[in-house]
């Protein structure tokens, strides 16, 4: 392994040496060829992983300046874009939602609600799962819930007379909880980075079109994911729970559980508040056109409403929650900055990196030179194009990093967009809802690895089930793109 690292470490730059040499003897702009060098340097080290994917992202804030492309200062502003502050302010709300547990007081509430059998517990897992990786990171909601999913999965265990049945439950119920996490993802913007990712491109590249904000991408993103949900938990049971032959748990098993929290704590309810009220002002912050109606948005109050994005309202609520006193700790407030000093900067870095390889395409003239070489799809049925598009990107993210994946594909998209001469949205959106289609893989995504490391899941599992739900999800994303005019 290691001798395979050192191979690609020492051979990604000198493949881009040689494509810039080769493009560059065939007449093609110095600018063009060496940022297509580049950026194969960083794509074959962002899939191979031959460094961490945060070294890899500061490759461009390296060289787009020494190779006369883009200026140090324009460079280091794609690091602190908007949108990577709106990941910030998600991810200290989902903080304070671990600190004070409110995440065991919903998931208790579903279990109780739904019910007591094997596959009513493991719809309400996975709804539970859904519900939250909505609106914080797949992979915090996986690392909330999974303690007390673990808990459940030794409580039932107790009621199998054989290990047969108590695995297959164990194993419905952990691939459900990752699976339904990064399914939820896929229904609003702030759900996974992959969404805000293609949100700010989309937004910088086509900012006269005006059709997109966090309440158009729920109308689509929202239906799928609830489907794609739907058909997820079908499979599961069919393939684990078929044949379990299960006594129910208590009647009143998850209602004495939640009884057991006690009453919401004030930091509960505070926490509760600033939650629903995030989700509530993403909803209204644009204008809601229906149509018939026009719902006008609450940015409409300020002068300069291009000024307020979605990362304001994030951070807005996030500070608040360093300020209000919370009662059940003197002289503390409900967050202190220990709580967050492990915010992801990684994932920050990886954010920054492909926003600025972005930036290089563009100005460059990448872009326009891709666009050029792909004049072949001009006439191409363009389902066809999506369906071709949801299978490679799919393969691509069971291997490599979904958040890479897409960061390489979306500067190649937009080049074939202007080639084809489609609604930008056609191919972006299917392509940024199946590069979450990693299900696979225990290395696919982080949900499938957190919930692959308790050791009660075994590999042939997750690729059985996971080959079937990569399909039916490319399926769902395709035919929904139909509705993208």
């Amino acid at each position: 392994m290691k001798l395979q690292k050192s191979l690609t470490l020492a051979i990604a730059p000198l493949l881009a040496l040689g494509l810039f040499l080769l493009m560059s003897s065939n007449g093609i702009n110095p600018n063009v060829a060496k940022m297509a060098g580049l950026a194969l340097w960083i794509a074959i080290w962002w899939l191979t992983e031959a460094v961490h994917l945060a070294v890899t992202s500061l490759l461009p804030i390296i060289f787009l300046p020494i190779l006369g492309i883009a200026d140090s200062k324009t460079t280091a502003q794609q690091y602190m874009d908007p949108i990577i502050f709106l990941f910030i302010g998600g991810f200290i709300i989902a903080f304070a939602i671990e600190k004070w547990e409110l995440h065991k007081r919903i998931a208790y509430k579903i279990l109780q609600i739904v019910g007591v059998s094997t596959s009513r517990i493991l719809f309400g897992i996975m709804l539970t799962s859904f519900l939250l990786s909505m609106w914080i990171s797949n992979t915090a909601t996986v690392m909330m819930l999974i303690s007390a999913v673990i808990a459940i999965i030794l409580q039932v265990e107790n009621l199998f007379s054989e290990e047969k049945h108590s695995h297959n439950f164990s194993t419905a119920v952990l691939i459900g909880l990752a699976y339904s996490a990064t399914i939820g993802g896929m229904a609003t913007l702030v759900g996974t980075p992959t969404n805000m990712i293609f949100y700010r491109e989309y937004v910088e590249k086509y900012s006269g079109q005006g059709d997109l904000n966090f309440f158009t991408w729920f109308a689509i993103g929202f239906p799928i994911a609830l489907l794609f949900l739907i058909v997820t938990f079908f499979i599961l049971k069919r393939l684990f729970l078929k044949n379990s032959k299960f006594e129910h748990l208590p009647e009143h098993h998850f209602g004495k559980m939640y009884q057991n929290l006690g009453k919401m704590s004030f930091e509960e309810i505070v926490i509760s508040i600033i939650f629903l009220s995030t989700a509530v002002l993403w909803f209204t912050r644009a204008d809601i056109d229906f149509g018939v109606i026009k719902l006008y948005g609450w940015n409409n109050f300020f002068a300069k409403k291009e000024f307020l994005q979605d990362s304001t309202v994030a951070i807005a609520m996030a500070v608040l929650l360093f300020i209000i006193p919370a009662k059940s700790k003197p002289n503390s407030a409900i967050l202190v900055w220990d709580d967050v000093k492990k915010l992801p900067f990684g994932i920050i870095l990886l954010f920054g990196g492909g926003f600025a390889l972005a930036k290089g395409f563009e100005l460059s003239g990448l872009t326009i030179w891709l666009g050029s070489q792909l004049q072949f799809v001009a006439g191409a049925n363009i389902y066809l194009v999506i369906l071709l598009l949801c299978v490679l990107i799919t393969i691509i993210s069971e291997f490599a990093s979904n958040v890479a994946c897409i960061q390489l594909m979306l500067p190649i998209l937009i080049a074939m967009q202007h080639t084809m001469g489609v609604n930008p949205l056609m191919l972006m959106i299917p392509a940024t809802l199946a590069s979450s289609l990693g299900f696979m893989l225990p290395v696919a995504t982080a949900p499938n690895t957190i919930v692959y490391g308790s050791g009660k899941i075994k590999t042939k599992d997750m690729l059985k089930a996971g080959l079937l739900i990569d399909i039916v999800g490319i399926i769902i994303i395709s035919l929904f793109s139909f509705l993208i005019k």
